[in-house]
């Protein structure tokens, strides 16, 4: 079950606001596991799986905050 599934969209930018100040002042990885394609668009790198796989690596060039994601 998503951690995000039962949240409103104004939760999940404060969830998700809270991991990338903490990515950002830390230092640290942070890895987010989705479903949601636009999440994909707040991330430095986006690893895509198939069957279990890596089936690509792509970065992104613009970070995007967690308040221009769509959702």
């Amino acid at each position: 079950m998503s951690l995000l599934a039962h949240w409103t969209p104004r939760t999940e930018i404060v969830v998700l606001e809270a991991l990338e100040r903490v990515n950002r002042e830390l230092g640290t990885a942070t890895i987010i596991i989705t479903h949601n394609v636009d999440i994909a668009g707040m991330a430095d790198r986006v690893i895509h799986l198939s069957n279990g796989l890596i089936s690509e690596i792509t970065k992104n060039p613009v970070r995007k905050p967690p308040r221009e994601l769509h959702w």
